[in-house]
């Protein structure tokens, strides 16, 4: 595929050097000579030096034949801008970073919508999700977060004496925004149905809105989850938007730290139910006070590797038993192991995931598989004229698939056997591996009969 990269910062290169290790054809832009030899001499890329939102330089990147454009600059505007314009001069996809989180609230202005543009992506809230995965109650098998983290997807094992074991999905109580998708045991995986009975040791994948799983997951279980204790140390974009992803489950109190006093006083404002301390993560007897050597989790996501490091090693040594830390450096992550820090998030990596996640041909956004590999979750583009949108969902042949959510901007639901996709919505579709090409087909763009 023939990609466009305008950026040649560390998260440029870096994503050049992820997308050349999958024979990609890249093209670098930048306005730095220095910046753009560096990276031709590391990797097979071709270069062109320029404003990244100058029609005449995207013109020279080739971004009329190209199948993704991503625009990786350190300001939000140029990004927005310039993929935009390669949007319009012929990219199929145009990818924006965005540092500054209010880009990403639809609820007031849809700025991708209104731009051309497939997906604002943000570094920090994409971190923060990462971490979010790895911070799960005990029971929990995996945790997806898609829709830009406002549709959750979740695995769980049913326990023996749940109120589930034994009885057929419709006669279970769930909320009107959550849904079963699949069950799986060691016999095979299946789309769910109102008639299906679960049973001891079967992984049932429930999916729905942002917070509203944790209640529907007890029915599954014998007995609630112990509540979690996690400190958070830094209060930037990464601290604060964990907090907010683990404020909507119920079994976590937050404790964030952050040093600088006014942005103390705007977390609290920000939080609900986090408490928010003025102190600073590296000193031990500061993290005496957050007490967390009696934490069940400690993530260390400030804003500098070697403090992250610091506190993580703080936090082992006072007993701490689960110690994340966000790691810009990949050199560092050899050395984390050893000094007690049993997992790190490299925002760059996590970047890359989410990128070759987007990397696919025709209405696919993203797709990652699930349930072992049995299943896969794919957020689905409808095109224009697409068989998708010839009928109510109630009439569609999706024997082996589910439409999980409709997202059609800025409503995100769980749809109904009435409710009817158009042209232009995005859907997350649960489907069985096998299954997955044929009801990909249905989203795809075509002309009318």
């Amino acid at each position: 595929m023939n990609i466009v990269i305008l950026g040649a910062g560390t998260v440029g290169t870096s994503i050049a050097r992820a997308l050349c290790a999958r024979h990609h054809n890249v093209c670098v832009v930048d306005q730095s000579k220095s910046a753009l030899s560096e990276i031709q001499d590391r990797l097979d890329v071709h270069t062109v030096r320029g404003n990244a939102s100058d029609p005449i330089t995207l013109f020279q990147a080739g971004v009329a034949s190209a199948t993704l454009c991503l625009a990786l600059t350190s300001s939000d505007e140029v990004n927005i801008v310039s993929a935009s314009i390669a949007r319009e001069m012929g990219a199929e996809r145009s990818v924006s970073r965005i540092h500054h989180p209010s880009y990403l609230d639809t609820t007031t202005f849809n700025i991708a919508d209104h731009f051309g543009l497939a997906r604002l992506i943000s570094l920090e809230n994409l971190t923060a999700l990462a971490l979010a995965r790895e911070i799960r109650v005990p029971g929990l098998l995996a945790l997806e977060n898609l829709a830009q983290g406002a549709v959750e997807v979740q695995e769980v094992a049913v326990q023996e004496d749940a109120n589930a074991t034994g009885r057929r999905l419709h006669e279970l109580d769930f909320p009107g925004e959550t849904l079963v998708g699949l069950i799986t045991n060691s016999e095979r995986t299946v789309i769910a149905s109102a008639d299906d009975v679960v049973s001891i040791g079967d992984r049932v994948t429930l999916i729905g809105r942002l917070g509203e799983l944790d209640s529907v997951r007890q029915i599954f279980e014998h007995k609630p989850p112990p509540r979690q204790h996690v400190v958070i140390a830094g209060g930037g974009e990464i601290g604060f938007s964990l907090a907010r992803v683990l404020e909507h489950r119920r079994h976590f109190h937050v404790t964030l730290i952050e040093t600088d006093e006014e942005r103390c006083e705007w977390l609290a404002e920000q939080l609900d139910t986090s408490t928010v301390l003025n102190a600073d993560a590296t000193r031990r007897s500061q993290l005496e006070e957050a007490r967390v050597g009696t934490a069940s989790v400690f993530v260390a996501c400030t804003g500098h590797d070697a403090d992250n490091i610091v506190c993580g090693v703080e936090a082992n040594e006072m007993g701490c038993p689960r110690i994340l830390s966000v790691v810009r450096r990949p050199d560092y992550s050899d050395v984390l192991a050893k000094v007690g820090i049993g997992q790190s998030v490299s925002p760059r990596e996590v970047l890359a995931e989410e990128i070759l996640a987007i990397l696919q041909s025709g209405p696919v956004i993203s797709r990652r598989e699930i349930s072992d590999g049995g299943a896969v979750v794919v957020e689905l583009e409808v095109g224009e004229g697409a068989e998708i949108t010839r009928a109510p969902l109630k009439e569609l042949p999706l024997t082996r698939g589910l439409i999980a959510t409709i997202v059609r901007s800025p409503a995100i639901w769980v749809p109904g056997g009435d409710d009817q996709l158009k042209a232009g919505d995005s859907a997350i579709v649960l489907v069985q591996s096998d299954s997955a090409d044929e009801v990909q087909q249905l989203f795809a763009a075509r002309q009318r009969d």
